[in-house]
């Protein structure tokens, strides 16, 4: 993990205010402001750093619903299986899924392990990425393909696949 104080930026996307986060040169964290209007507002989204320049960029590439080209730097946890997890998630292509199942399987043979690691254990580790979108836990589906769990809504998660699938209608009923 960086060493150095946190930076907060903000980003208005067409799905909702995303908070970013940074330490040095590396994106911490990235997530959907989910406050209520009761809730008071993040209290600084005006750090201006690099690292979360460029993070604002890949989301305008994102949201203009192309592929980016690039992954900024990005601070993964130092746990060994989260951290396989994420690495996983972000092997998934633009414009697919892929199932709990199947990211559990690649996971144990990541970490050279006989037995799959449990779904469960799987979704805890997706459920705790910090850096939405760009370690897209959006793509994992149930093994049925349905949309299952997203920290930051379902009703999101299916426009995000839906953004990423413009040329091919139809092959996911969102």
């Amino acid at each position: 993990m960086p060493i150095g104080d946190s930076h907060t930026s903000c980003y208005e996307s067409p799905l909702g205010q995303i908070i970013l986060s940074a330490v040095g040169t590396a994106l911490t964290g990235l997530r959907f402001d989910n406050s209520q209007p009761s809730e008071p507002a993040i209290a600084d989204c005006g750090d201006d750093l690099p690292i979360l320049d460029e993070a604002r960029h890949w989301l305008d590439i994102y949201f203009a619903g192309h592929r980016p080209d690039f992954i900024p730097p990005l601070a993964l946890p130092n746990q060994p299986f989260r951290r396989a997890v994420l690495e996983e998630l972000l092997s998934v292509p633009y414009g697919s899924t892929v199932s709990y199942k199947e990211i559990a399987l690649r996971v144990s043979q990541r970490l050279g392990r006989d037995a799959g690691a449990s779904a469960r254990a799987i979704g805890n580790a997706v459920a705790s990425n910090p850096i939405l979108l760009i370690i897209p836990c959006h793509r994992v589906v149930g093994s049925d393909g349905r949309l299952t769990g997203y920290s930051a809504g379902l009703s999101r998660k299916a426009a995000l696949l839906r953004l990423e699938q413009p040329t091919r209608p139809g092959s996911l009923n969102l």
